[in-house]
């Protein structure tokens, strides 16, 4: 795939040799547009192609747009004064980030920092262009609402699980949320989450310790494994019975 022309922002490049519908199918906002709409976002949409660990926004940048993953897994995050990190969510294929910054003059800035779990492809949208077609295209905007009102829910379901359950819950639960996030093909077994022990319990919102005496439980139980730096579980069926046992 060549590159053919450089954008605005110097990270950003329009790749051809790959049908732009194809791709953009593969967006939850966008895969039941109509064809007229979906050729208005054809006609706009910049692909980056980026490898793990490389950072695509900052908190501390100016919002420029829109990003949507076709391929590969983002984590969010946000830094308190003192530099410490923590995961605010992960962005896996079909996800959107970065929809905080359309139609607010709140604040000028990203709400999170966004970097690469894994090497894959990501599509972005001018702010402006995208809030003009929200305008003009009732269909687009409908799908945009919807998947920020999936993603609020999730958010709300999040936070009620760092409030209110012990370790032990809030470490299983999120394996299952992010293990439905990483098992695209509907595995029971074998399913790989890019994160480390550290970066879990961020999410979790937890210690690294109270996760690695859990995550040391389950390993024994042989429902997970670490493996270069992921986390991987291996009896799916049985990860999602625990809760059920327990609770």
């Amino acid at each position: 795939m060549n590159q053919v022309e450089c954008v605005k922002d110097p990270n950003l490049a329009i790749y051809q040799g790959l049908s732009q519908a194809d791709l953009l199918r593969k967006i939850v906002i966008f895969k039941n547009l109509s064809q007229k709409s979906l050729a208005i976002i054809e006609q706009r949409i910049q692909t980056l192609e980026l490898k793990k660990g490389e950072q695509i926004i900052s908190e501390t940048e100016v919002a420029k747009g829109v990003y949507f993953v076709h391929s590969g897994a983002v984590k969010l995050t946000k830094q308190d004064e003192s530099g410490n990190e923590i995961i605010v969510c992960v962005k896996q294929t079909g996800d959107v980030f970065a929809e905080a910054c359309l139609f607010t003059k709140v604040s000028e800035y990203y709400p999170a920092t966004a970097t690469m779990l894994q090497d894959g492809k990501i599509l972005f949208l001018d702010k402006q262009e995208l809030e003009r077609d929200l305008y003009n295209f009732p269909e687009l905007s409908l799908q945009m609402i919807s998947y920020m009102s999936d993603a609020l829910r999730e958010m709300t379901s999040q936070l009620r699980d760092v409030a209110l359950l012990d370790v032990y819950a809030k470490t299983v639960k999120t394996l299952e949320r992010l293990g439905n996030k990483f098992n695209n093909g509907l595995n029971r077994w074998d399913i790989e989450i890019p994160l480390t022990i550290q970066e879990f319990a961020t999410v979790v919102g937890t210690t690294r310790e109270s996760v690695s005496r859990v995550f040391s439980k389950l390993k024994k139980d042989g429902i997970i494994d670490m493996k270069s730096r992921k986390i991987i579980i291996r009896d799916w069926c049985t990860l999602c019975t625990l809760l059920h046992r327990e609770y």
